[in-house]
């Protein structure tokens, strides 16, 4: 295939993104918001997708219409189905080049509820795109019925994970690495820990809850006052080494946010064999079945952290592996990408 524009954020997703699909064109360029040193290999035009300036939306409409100009691509793929995506449909309007828009679960499922003006963009992103890919069938089916389009073109599909989990002897520890923020229910996982450590004899066990973000502080004295401090570690933001070595070693993974699509901490968790414990959400159900490969938490009160006790670790880990074989790995994903693209391209 030959040359691929890519337009969005400059995020740890836009970059996942390009790596994965990079070697399957001939040329790759990215138009994003800034420039990030830490994704040096990513070639790159910077503009501005804020609409914040009313008066410079149409100077950066121009600015998007000259990079697709000067790259000349044949396709372009949009991360994210936001100012991203509505900036780069009315920049490619009358080039005929086909534009691919990436949807996060944030994009369908909390953006719409903002306003009326997130809503109407989303009706313009939605009715223009050619084609769309998003982690989740719940989200795809929530885009379809959001479109008003009766065949709406949507893959389901992820950037995938390399499966490169070392393997460790599993300890008692659980496993936590979602952002520090209210959606994610972190203070939801310390009363229930404290819960667990008390039921049934589970006082060896440890809490280990990475990342960072605007509540870590609020995390850390609410586990002081639960008198579980001993029990908590909070190591911060972990480079991947380190993630991968507690998936390793943990026996349970946690992630209950109130909204979310498919987690790629989720596959890498159920990968390294842990146990998920999960809110119920429509993503989750696609990837786990409730008391048989993890746990699906139906609500945030007592100790829901204690059902997890209940399954075989090793059978979980066989029945998650294969899962992840089939449709979490980047070259199981790359291949749903390539597969879209051909629809679009001809080839000589």
């Amino acid at each position: 295939m030959d040359r691929l524009l890519i337009t969005g954020g400059s995020s740890i997703h836009t970059y996942n993104f390009f790596k994965l699909i990079k070697h399957d064109f001939q040329d790759v360029m990215v138009v994003t918001d800034k420039l990030n040193p830490e994704f040096v290999e990513m070639p790159v035009r910077v503009t501005n997708f804020s609409l914040r300036k009313p008066w410079l939306i149409s100077r950066n409409i121009s600015v998007i219409r000259g990079h697709i100009k000067s790259f000349n691509p044949d396709i372009i793929h949009v991360q994210q189905a936001g100012t991203e995506a509505w900036l780069t449909l009315k920049a490619s309007e009358g080039t005929g080049i086909p534009v691919i828009i990436a949807a996060w679960g944030s994009d369908i499922l909390i953006s719409p509820k903002r306003g009326y003006l997130y809503r109407k963009m989303l009706e313009y992103i939605l009715g223009n795109g050619d084609a769309f890919t998003c982690d989740s069938a719940y989200v795809a089916s929530v885009m379809q019925e959001m479109s008003g389009r009766r065949n709406l073109d949507v893959k389901v599909v992820n950037f995938g994970i390399n499966i490169d989990i070392k393997e460790a002897a599993k300890e008692k520890i659980i496993y936590s690495n979602r952002l520090h923020k209210g959606l994610y229910n972190l203070d939801r996982i310390l009363i229930a820990f404290k819960a667990f450590l008390e039921d049934n004899n589970n006082n060896d066990w440890r809490l280990v809850m990475a990342g960072d973000g605007e509540q870590t502080h609020y995390l850390q004295c609410l586990a002081s006052e639960l008198g579980i401090d001993n029990h908590v570690e909070f190591p911060g933001w972990v480079d991947k080494a380190v993630n991968s070595e507690y998936y390793s070693r943990a026996s349970i993974f946690v992630s209950i946010p109130s909204s979310d699509a498919t987690a790629i901490s989720l596959l890498e968790a159920m990968a390294a064999g842990c146990i998920p414990v999960l809110s119920n959400l429509p993503a989750n159900h696609e990837w786990v079945i409730d008391g048989y490969n993890g746990i699906i938490v139906t609500g945030f009160t007592g100790n829901f952290l204690q059902r997890a006790m209940d399954l075989d670790q090793l059978k979980v880990a066989s029945i998650n592996s294969e899962i992840i074989e089939k449709k979490g790995t980047k070259e199981a994903n790359r291949k749903v990408f390539i597969e879209l693209y051909k629809k679009f391209l001809v080839r000589e």
